[in-house]
């Protein structure tokens, strides 16, 4: 595996650029949502939960790449990305036709689980304006030849060039052919990706890649499997310089065992599991992939990266919201071992 060469920071506007979808996360707080009658309204989506992460923990230059249909609800997403910090410029609005035939913008009511009642995700984000866009809505030789970017991240159906999350998801799949369908995309976007993330199930749903020893419900995460399925992976991709994966053993909703494991170099780099007490899950994987990157933006070596990613994804989980309200040292004294006592 080669090393992770960047360009120089002057030589670029943004740090990091992510491409994908940004939906209107309504949560029912401790409620259920077939029950509730309160939401509150946040932003989230996979990628851009890792550039608003880089932002406003790391203080990093981030921007968006995605489509909003022009109405209230996407005004809104607006206003809540431009209060992460993170370059809107790069939003694409597309006229609303009044009901949302044509376009529309994503929602995503998500539970957070309590004990032996675990998290629940619905979304209803069919027909929005990412979704229906083509590469040419986006001006490709402005953004990363003009004015330039010293990483893309991107996921689930959007192709890629630096890092790609494979961020499964079983109902987004499940009416257009499935985990095999889903095999077919992912093995394609991963030939043209450098860094690839996952979590302890997304390689073999989503590159049919077979861990040996780990159980249907993945209570069991052997290390030893997980190395071998890493390796297994750079034979396969040879075009990958880093492959890192999350490993979360959820006892119950709010108690996980949080870590991760990452070859780069051909060398392993292994962050064992520890309990975590979670409020909400939701985009502990996306925190874990900025902080990793955070660590290659910041001239840091793999170690420390991968070690910033399972401390930042474990700060994201204890507060409500797909994205991160950690800071850089918070982040620090995590990777330090630094207790929970209060701050005077």
């Amino acid at each position: 595996m080669n090393s992770i060469i960047l360009k120089a920071t002057e030589s670029c506007r943004w740090d990091c650029v992510s491409l994908g979808e940004v939906m209107l996360r309504l949560d029912p707080g401790e409620e259920r949502i077939h029950t509730a009658r309160n939401f509150r309204a946040w932003e989230g989506g996979g990628e851009y939960n890792v550039a608003r992460g880089l932002r406003r923990c790391f203080g990093m230059r981030t921007a968006i790449i995605t489509a909003l249909a022009r109405n209230p609800v996407g005004q809104l997403v607006e206003d809540l990305m431009l209060q992460g910090g993170v370059d809107t410029s790069l939003v694409r609005w597309v006229p609303y036709d009044g009901i949302g035939r044509t376009v529309r913008n994503g929602l995503n009511f998500t539970e957070r689980g309590l004990g032996l009642r675990s998290a629940v995700g619905c979304s209803d984000r069919g027909n929005t304006a990412i979704a229906n866009s083509q590469p040419g809505d986006f001006d490709w030789q402005q953004i990363f030849a003009a004015s330039g970017s010293r990483w893309l991240h991107t996921g689930g159906i959007f192709a890629a060039l630096s890092s790609y999350d494979l961020n499964y998801r079983e109902s987004l799949w499940r009416g257009i052919g499935g985990k095999a369908k889903a095999q077919d995309a992912n093995r394609e976007l991963v030939s043209a990706v450098d860094v690839l993330f996952g979590n302890e199930e997304d390689f073999s749903a989503a590159l049919g890649i077979v861990i040996a020893g780990v159980s249907d419900d993945f209570s069991h995460l052997p290390v030893a499997s997980y190395e071998a399925m890493l390796h297994r992976v750079a034979e396969l991709y040879p075009n990958l310089k880093l492959v890192a994966t999350t490993l979360r053993t959820a006892q119950t909703a709010t108690r996980n065992d949080w870590g991760a494991i990452a070859l780069y170099e051909g060398n392993i780099i292994h962050v064992p599991q520890r309990p975590l007490e979670i409020m909400d899950r939701v985009g502990g994987g996306d925190s874990f992939s900025s902080g990793l990157i955070y660590g290659f933006l910041a001239g840091k070596d793999a170690q420390w990266a991968v070690h910033c990613g399972v401390a930042h994804g474990a700060l994201a989980m204890t507060t409500p919201g797909d994205t991160s309200m950690a800071t850089l040292s918070e982040v620090e004294a995590v990777m330090r071992g630094g207790s929970a006592r209060i701050a005077r």
